[in-house]
């Protein structure tokens, strides 16, 4: 574990219910300090999930054909790009402002791009050099009918992890038929106050700290039913939170897929190199000698 890293079980913490716990108080990045700049908390709904891994994961998910539980867990994250963002900031401003004109919603310019700046909204992946991105309904179905005897999967609360300057969100995905081992963690609920929860098919995230370092202010003007983005100066820094999926995949099973969709659902992410592997080899022949069939 990282050192400085703090690990809650079976709960999500919010961040000022993190501030409250003793482990916390080390943490610089966590103390509000009254300087960090206003910015908004919108309501993103995801539907696609990411799983990123380097060139040895992917020869292994290749020769084995799917997805192998690490300590029982199969990692991923939520994908959230450019719909996803304009769709929250569409929802955040019909919250905030539900009786806009239509000249008031031509006028109002994208503005929640520029607070989305943590690794967490990057494209580019923390791990790896090679991504898959599978719908969610998808790798949920698959999950359903081979660990589940096709009953719909539990999802729990699994922990929240303090990191130096990030809050991860972990929940856990897990079959009816093995309650006994992780009955102790609640389930996801959807209430108002969740950080994350699942809904309709999607997972639904509420963000608090979406920047990492503040760059921006944000500027309602009610008088014209608006939201703005600012520059501010000086930059504050601050932490960021982050959601992540774990599915419970006993370390001698395997998440299947067909070898044909693996290579759909794949692709390489340009401008990151696999650490300690040959540079001299193109990431493309890589797929293509991995995949034939399908160059």
């Amino acid at each position: 574990m990282e050192a400085g890293t703090n690990c809650f079980e079976k709960e999500h913490l919010k961040l000022n219910d993190l501030r409250d716990r003793p482990e916390s108080s080390g943490n610089t990045y966590l103390i509000d300090n009254g300087r960090i700049p206003e910015y908004p908390r919108p309501e993103i709904h995801v539907s696609h999930l990411k799983h990123d891994t380097d060139r040895q994961g992917l020869e292994g998910i290749k020769q084995s054909g799917g997805f192998e539980g690490k300590h029982d867990l199969v990692w991923w994250g939520l994908v959230v790009g450019g719909e996803e963002l304009r769709s929250a900031e569409q929802r955040l401003l019909q919250e905030t402002y539900p009786d806009r004109t239509e000249q008031q919603v031509q006028d109002q310019q994208s503005f929640l791009g520029k607070f989305a700046s943590s690794p967490a909204f990057k494209e580019s992946p923390t791990f790896g050099s090679y991504r898959f991105t599978f719908p969610l309904q998808e790798l949920l179905e698959a999950y359903s009918l081979q660990f589940c005897g096709g009953q719909q999967p539990i999802m729990r609360m699994y922990h929240t992890r303090l990191y130096r300057q990030e809050v991860m969100y972990m929940v856990l995905v897990d079959s009816p038929a093995n309650q006994e081992q992780f009955s102790e963690y609640p389930r996801l609920i959807d209430y108002p106050n969740a950080v994350c929860c699942y809904r309709d098919g999607r997972f639904i995230w509420r963000p608090e700290a979406m920047c990492g370092t503040h760059r921006y202010e944000l500027f309602q003007k009610d008088e014209t039913r608006q939201m703005e983005a600012r520059p501010c100066s000086p930059h504050e820094r601050y932490v960021w939170d982050n959601v992540g999926i774990v599915l419970h995949v006993k370390e001698d099973k395997l998440l299947e897929f067909d070898p044909v969709r693996l290579r759909e659902k794949l692709k390489f992410c340009e401008g990151e190199r696999p650490r300690h592997v040959n540079v001299n080899l193109d990431p493309n022949e890589l797929l293509e000698r991995l995949w034939p069939e399908e160059a």
